[in-house]
């Protein structure tokens, strides 16, 4: 899979300063969900490939395993490819972390996410949307799966 433009999640905590009433100065604290949305991303790469500057083959580049996984069990989707606009895509979610294969491990129903999301272990998923018919893929969102003790607002 390509990481044009892959973002990444933030893991500490960030502050805010503002003025409070009567000149106090207040610190406001959050601590980010985990949730990183890749849309922005998405779109800088179609439009670098509609106007030239990247080469289908450039972002077509879908590993075989991944477009058998899509043609096999992808939830399907209404989005046209944003390449071939001959197909439309599908999404697969994999989870990452302690204990899981190094691949990742392919979460087929949101059941099967639900029971990782209860677990006590921290791991990380990614959905990735990816076109059978052209080999489009890319990064639609990563997110935060199981226990968020240290990610808990304060």
């Amino acid at each position: 899979m390509h990481r044009h433009g892959v973002g990444q999640r933030a893991t500490c905590q960030a502050a805010f300063v503002k003025e409070g009433g009567e000149g106090t100065v207040v610190l406001v604290l959050f601590r980010p969900s985990g949730h990183v949305d890749h849309r922005l991303a998405r779109r800088h790469v179609v439009n670098e490939v509609k106007r030239g500057r990247l080469a289908r083959s450039d972002v077509c580049d879908a590993h075989p395993e991944l477009l058998r996984a899509a043609r096999g069990v992808g939830q399907a989707s209404d989005v046209v490819c944003p390449i071939c606009e001959d197909a439309t895509v599908r999404y697969l979610t994999y989870a990452f972390g302690h204990r899981m294969p190094a691949q990742g491990k392919l979460v087929e129903t949101e059941k099967e996410l639900a029971r990782l999301d209860r677990g006590s272990a921290e791991l990380q998923g990614y959905t990735v949307e990816a076109c059978p018919a052209c080999g489009w893929n890319h990064l639609q969102r990563s997110f935060a799966i199981g226990r968020r003790t240290a990610r808990s607002a304060p």
